[in-house]
């Protein structure tokens, strides 16, 4: 369900005070990706600033892309938290809207030991939705390692994939080579959450990305995982060394700061504003981001 390429969605603000949801802009956004091919959408991540959206929000914005997606592909929900009863809360939200899934980000701040940590997902999973592990040790503070990963999907069944951001590809095959072979129900995938390393994880076993990129290049983003999956490999690093200096450009500053403006030079949003503490990006990488996303038209 969860493989090939994802959009982890950006969020549309409004200009006005409050800088409230921009929902024509989320649809518009959404019909862009969907046209370009992708095969799933991912709303609320850490592209999608959910950690300074409201409950109303969050779920609004959830309920707004499972409406647009309108079964034509999945549509996942992030829905974690570093508060369990919050995670629960939204992913019973996410579930009564009709996500297909929800990603659950390792529980940031607190640094929960093992234990704290297979409970939390247990507990978020026994809500029923098919759960999406993310791993990304920069934000969180704490890498979720191999063993426990393996652990996780031997014990939960509904556990269906990790969005792995650790940049670590020695993990990720530890990962891959510790769960290909299990006797369940739903096979377990990796999927990368490091635009720049989604060919070599397919190399190693992945099963694709959920991409920041692909929120202004889906067609290209598709294009090279079809390409590698016909066993097409020459093309494929061709496209992904097409893409590198866009998704180099996506990381000039803190995600979803570039990415933002980038949607609306291309006009796929009316602002490229983001919420306090994060600021919107300054004229002179705006004009480096133009004259990279100018090699794209």
């Amino acid at each position: 369900m969860f493989e090939g390429v994802i959009p982890a969605l950006i969020t549309p603000f409004n200009e006005d005070a409050s800088q409230s949801l921009d929902i024509d802009g989320l649809r518009n956004c959404i019909e862009h990706v969907i046209r370009g091919g992708v095969h799933g959408l991912l709303a609320c991540g850490s592209t999608g600033e959910s950690a300074t959206m409201t409950h109303a929000e969050h779920i609004r914005v959830i309920e707004e892309t499972v409406s647009a997606a309108s079964n034509r592909i999945p549509a996942i929900a992030g829905t974690g938290s570093n508060n369990t009863e919050e995670a629960l809360l939204m992913t019973r939200a996410a579930k009564m809207s009709g996500a297909d899934g929800v990603l659950l980000i390792s529980p940031y701040y607190n640094k929960p030991n093992r234990s704290g940590l297979l409970k939390h997902y247990r507990k978020v999973a026994d809500i029923g939705l098919p759960v999406i592990v993310y791993n990304i040790p920069g934000r969180t503070g704490q890498n979720l390692p191999a063993d426990l990963i393996i652990e996780m999907v031997e014990t939960i069944p509904n556990l269906v994939a990790i969005k792995e951001a650790s940049g670590n590809l020695d993990q990720m095959m530890a990962i891959i080579q510790g769960t290909q072979d299990l006797d369940r129900e739903y096979p377990f995938i990796l999927t990368s959450g490091d635009d720049s390393l989604t060919l070599p994880v397919l190399s190693v076993g992945g099963h694709g990305c959920i991409s920041v990129t692909a929120n202004i290049e889906p067609k290209r983003m598709v294009e090279m995982y079809d390409l590698f999956r016909r066993s097409d490999v020459k093309a494929a690093m061709k496209k992904h060394y097409e893409l590198m200096e866009l998704s180099k450009a996506l990381f000039m500053e803190v995600n979803p700061v570039p990415v933002k403006r980038a949607a609306e030079i291309r006009g796929l949003i009316k602002s490229g504003n983001v919420r306090l503490p994060l600021d919107s990006l300054g004229e002179q990488n705006t004009a480096v981001l133009r004259e990279v996303l100018s090699r794209y038209d």
